[in-house]
């Protein structure tokens, strides 16, 4: 007779069996995920079984899954392709090897962009404005820097370095920037001057060029007070590429030749190069740009030698985890042109002398990035040094540090969310021009991306920012209008919201708020350009604004053509906005050093109180072929009414009297490029029209009427007349308050498999223009180039 102990131990070991016996068999599914057109390996691509068997493509695109057996329909899906679906048989005895090629989305609307959430998703579920560049585009024009290019974006110009979208900026001379430069999603900004160095940015070694317009501040920080510019660069495929391009160009004089100098054969020269492969679990690109250029304008040179490289290491063992550094570094030399002799010698420096420039930029940038399953953990960090040197002792180097850790989570139910916290720290490192300062920025951020009902998308984001430069620190408004700073950070909100009405139409609808700190250059320079002095001001305060836009995309087809038809309506409120001001400043004061003996006039970076900008913006973009010829097209008009409504001529020095359109803004912009490839010949057209610019600062063209009278002292200030800062500008004002047109055209060849020769005339009809007052734009070039590629 078994005792009770036996009994309970033959109990036990039955109902351990009947589980082994029961136990559902296991199988797995692996394979590769590459894509039709390069055969590319697609990382990031996601894959599934079923909502709880899901996983996405590591290192060298590769995927395994881990299921009960049966018959499952295995879905793999990445933004920009085609959604690809097939039917698996999982066997506990066998692994199933499935190798997946995803074709592309063949679609404008399904382009992939990063910049608005910083994570991958469809341009047409945006909830922003937003045009993307391709590199093709950028080859195609033989673009030296990235600000000519950005000329022909929709909504956008540069002036003097100075970006403004839709007419969120002004004229501020290479100080501050309400437009965020990012490369690879990090700042490229100075640390001194807040500006962005645009020929220093790397055009040999680019993916695409993403244009956010409207406040960003809530996902990437103060200076995308008005939107952002994110440079992608190029990362290296399966098939080794390298590309080279030699080019060589002259200028024509221009159309009134005036008192035209003689003095140089004003060519410019230059070369590009690139290479990118895969080597093992090593992916690499390097990168170098050679240029010299003699100027339309006399004693205006440069010359700048560039090289980069981008490293990135997939660990084998470790699927999804990724190790990487890139560089940029560049020397330029050359002269600075600022203001004309004048204007009977517009292409001719005041006094016939220049500012010779010496400068060194360097750049390293080691990140690591980890993927698992629907997680993405990232660690970017960037040091970015700036060296200026010169001729007048006016100097400046300064170093950035910049660290960004985040985290990123897709969910099973289409939401994803993003967090993130980053520190940056700015030294200036003493020198004439801006004196020693330090400045520190601590962030943190989370935004949330969600859609329902697959096609409602709502994105919420908030941000705390804390700046300190010196002593001067954020004093954070919970509301815009409140008139006493009382949080420690200053908190930025967004909120996105796109709907997908029908299958290629997308309203869309944005708020969102800007907050930006003045730089270093804005608060302490001191130094002298040409006859104009700029002086500091150390109280200058932060500005914030409040942007709102609704939207609409319409995709449409014609025949092989594919694009699509975007129309925006936008507002914009500025406080405590920031503006560049013209002036003739007391001399008892404390903005700048007088003489007695000499009528000192120059700029001084102020808070002018409150801005609004309203307007609206049309767009249309698209590729594809109408019978045998594919076109390629970037089209857009914005209007914007830019308005201080705070001006009072009968004191304001800010602009012209009667005027309160904002300075330097034009009301009417027109960008348009269209290319036209068949078979080995390519044609291609661009145009650029900007209407007048209606409001200056006043002192450039009126004399000062004795109001700096110091009688306690003993100095009278007569009357200045206009022409100290620039000769013949008041007696010519129409020819530079003047609507105008400017063309290019393009006409390339391929042959023999590899290479393609372009001939290129920029300013074809010889337009002379000027975007801000002393500064006549080039007049028409012709360029030559080779370009090889394999």
């Amino acid at each position: 007779m078994m005792n009770k102990f036996t009994v309970k131990l033959i109990l036990v070991l039955a109902l351990f069996c009947s589980i082994l016996n029961g136990q559902t068999s296991v199988g797995s599914v692996s394979g590769y995920v590459t894509d039709t057109h390069g055969n590319d390996t697609l990382i990031g691509a996601v894959i599934s079984l079923n909502p709880k068997t899901v996983t996405t493509a590591g290192t060298n695109g590769y995927y395994r899954l881990m299921s009960p057996e049966g018959t499952f329909i295995l879905s793999c899906s990445m933004t920009g392709y085609k959604t690809y679906t097939a039917s698996v048989v999982i066997s506990s005895k066998d692994s199933t090897n499935l190798n997946i090629q995803l074709s592309d989305g063949n679609t404008a609307l399904d382009e992939v962009v990063v910049s608005a959430g910083k994570y991958e998703q469809k341009l047409s579920e945006v909830t922003v404005s937003m045009d993307v560049i391709k590199s093709s585009l950028i080859d195609n024009k033989n673009t030296t820097t990235l600000e000519t290019i950005m000329n022909q974006v929709p909504g956008v110009t540069v002036a003097d370095g100075q970006a403004s979208i839709r007419g969120g900026s002004g004229f501020s001379y290479g100080a501050g920037s309400r437009v965020l430069m990012l490369v690879d999603e990090m700042p490229m900004i100075s640390a001194d001057a807040g500006d962005i160095k645009w020929n220093y940015l790397p055009l040999e070694n680019l993916e695409q060029v993403e244009v956010i317009k409207g406040a960003s501040s809530a996902l990437f920080g103060s200076s995308a007070l008005n939107g952002v510019i994110n440079m992608r660069t190029a990362y290296a495929r399966d098939k080794p590429v390298t590309k080279f391009s030699n080019f060589f160009g002259s200028y024509d004089a221009p159309r009134h030749t005036y008192k035209w100098w003689k003095g140089s054969s004003q060519y410019q020269s230059g070369a590009n190069f690139s290479h990118s492969q895969k080597i093992g679990n090593l992916d690499l690109v390097i990168g170098g740009h050679v240029f010299k250029d003699d100027g339309y304008r006399m004693l205006e040179t440069e010359d700048r030698k560039r090289f980069n490289t981008n490293l990135r290491y997939n660990f084998k063992r470790i699927p999804g985890l990724a190790l990487g550094v890139n560089t940029n570094m560049m020397n330029t030399v050359g002269g600075l042109f600022f203001l004309w002799q004048s204007y009977d010698s517009a292409y001719i420096p005041q006094g016939r002398n220049i500012q010779r420039y010496n400068n060194n930029r360097f750049n390293v940038d080691p990140y690591i990035t980890y993927f698992h399953g629907n997680n993405k953990f990232s660690l970017r960090n960037r040091y970015f040094k700036t060296e200026n040197k010169n001729d007048k002792n006016q100097g400046s180097t300064a170093e950035l540090y910049y660290s960004e850790l985040q985290y990123q989570k897709r969910f099973k139910n289409k939401l994803n969310l993003t967090t993130g916290a980053v520190y940056m720290e700015q030294q200036i490192l003493g020198d004439s021009l801006y004196g020693r300062h330090s400045g520190k920025n601590i962030a943190g951020y989370i935004q949330a991306d969600k859609k329902f009902f697959n096609r409602f998308t709502v994105s919420v984001g908030l941000r705390g920012e804390f700046y300190k430069t010196d002593t001067a620190k954020t004093n954070g408004y919970l509301l815009p209008r409140e008139q006493k700073g009382k949080l420690p950070f200053q908190p930025v909100a967004r909120l996105g919201l796109n709907y997908q009405v029908f299958e290629y139409t997308f309203i869309r609808a944005s708020f969102g708020q800007g907050y930006r700190f003045p730089s270093v250059a804005e608060k302490f320079i001191n130094t002298a350009v040409s006859a104009l002095q700029i002086y500091p001001n150390p109280s200058l305060q932060p500005e914030r604004s409040f942007s709102a836009e609704l939207g609409i995309k319409q995709g449409f087809k014609i025949k092989g053509f594919k694009g699509f038809l975007d129309v925006a309506g936008f507002y914009t409120e500025y406080s405590n906005m920031i503006e560049f001001v013209f002036n003739i400043y007391n001399p008892t004061g404390t903005t700048g050093i007088f003489y007695l003996d000499r009528k000192y006039a120059g700029f001084k970076s102020q808070n002018i109180g409150s801005a609004k900008i309203t307007g609206m913006e049309a767009s249309v973009s698209g590729s594809g072929k109408i019978g045998p010829v594919n076109i390629t097209v970037l089209s857009g008009y914005t209007y914007i009414d830019p308005v201080n409504p705070n001006f009072n001529s009968s004191r304001d020095t800010l602009g012209l009297p009667g005027i309160k359109t904002l300075k330097y803004r034009s009301k009417h912009l027109f960008k348009n490029d269209i290319q036209f490839d068949y078979k080995f010949i390519s044609l291609g057209y661009s145009a650029r029209f900007q209407s007048k610019v209606e409001n200056i600062d006043r002192r450039f063209i009126q004399s000062v009427l004795h109001e700096y009278n110091d009688i306690a002292n003993g100095v009278n200030w007569d009357d200045i007349d206009a022409t100290y800062i620039l000769p013949g500008l008041k007696q010519n004002f129409g020819a530079f308050q003047k609507s105008f047109w400017v063309h290019d055209a393009r006409i390339s060849f391929n042959f023999l498999q590899f290479y393609k020769f372009s001939f290129i005339v920029n300013n074809f009809t010889n337009m002379e223009y000027q975007n801000r007052p002393g500064d006549m734009r080039p007049p028409t070039q012709y360029v030559f180039q080779l370009s090889i590629k394999f």
